[in-house]
């Protein structure tokens, strides 16, 4: 199964009105293809695919591990999955110049942002997408707007976790894919 094969798999398990408008939409961007960031983590053609596939995978782990929080499917599938949506159409490649092991010049692509939509954060954009396809939860939408942590500025974000544990899972499945699990695999 190829990872579009499997998202759009998991996809289907979420019975909620819009999801197709959802996916309609994804179909005409460039989510499946982009990468999930422009220099660091699954910075390649697909990585944005594979690394939301790998917290959806690193999620599943986390929530084994504390079996006192009880989360439905449709949220672990909808947060893991959509957590980057802000990223669609949102990296551009462009040429740069660098030396090869020939110390000869050579022209290679290069990521970078071309931002369209300025709207907050990185979790509140992905959050505001995806509300005008699906209704969340406030579990979700926290979960969503939280899991960049302090990273996108938030100091507030340590009483949203202690509200909703839920958003830390989401906070620490990222982390784990990117950090551990891509690292490993030298995504």
């Amino acid at each position: 199964m190829t990872d579009k094969e499997r998202f759009l798999s998991l996809c289907s398990q979420v019975r909620r009105d819009g999801m197709d408008k959802l996916i309609e939409w994804l179909e005409g961007t460039d989510f499946f293809e982009a990468p999930a960031s422009k220099q660091y983590h699954c910075c390649y053609n697909g990585g944005l695919l594979r690394h939301s596939l790998n917290v959806y995978d690193q999620l599943r782990i986390l929530i084994k591990a504390y079996p006192g929080l009880r989360v439905c499917e449709e949220s672990v599938i909808i947060t893991s999955l959509f957590h980057d949506l802000c990223k669609a159409n949102f990296y551009i490649t462009e040429k740069r110049n660098r030396k090869n092991e020939f110390n000869q010049w050579e022209a290679y692509d290069y990521y970078t942002i071309n931002e369209k939509f300025c709207y907050g954060g990185h979790g509140s954009k992905s959050v505001y997408i995806l509300q005008s396809f699906i209704k969340l939860t406030p579990e979700e939408a926290i979960a969503i707007n939280c899991h960049m942590s302090c990273w996108d500025g938030n100091k507030d974000v340590g009483a949203a976790y202690m509200q909703t544990p839920f958003a830390w899972l989401v906070h620490v499945a990222d982390e784990a894919a990117t950090y551990i699990s891509e690292a490993m695999k030298g995504e």
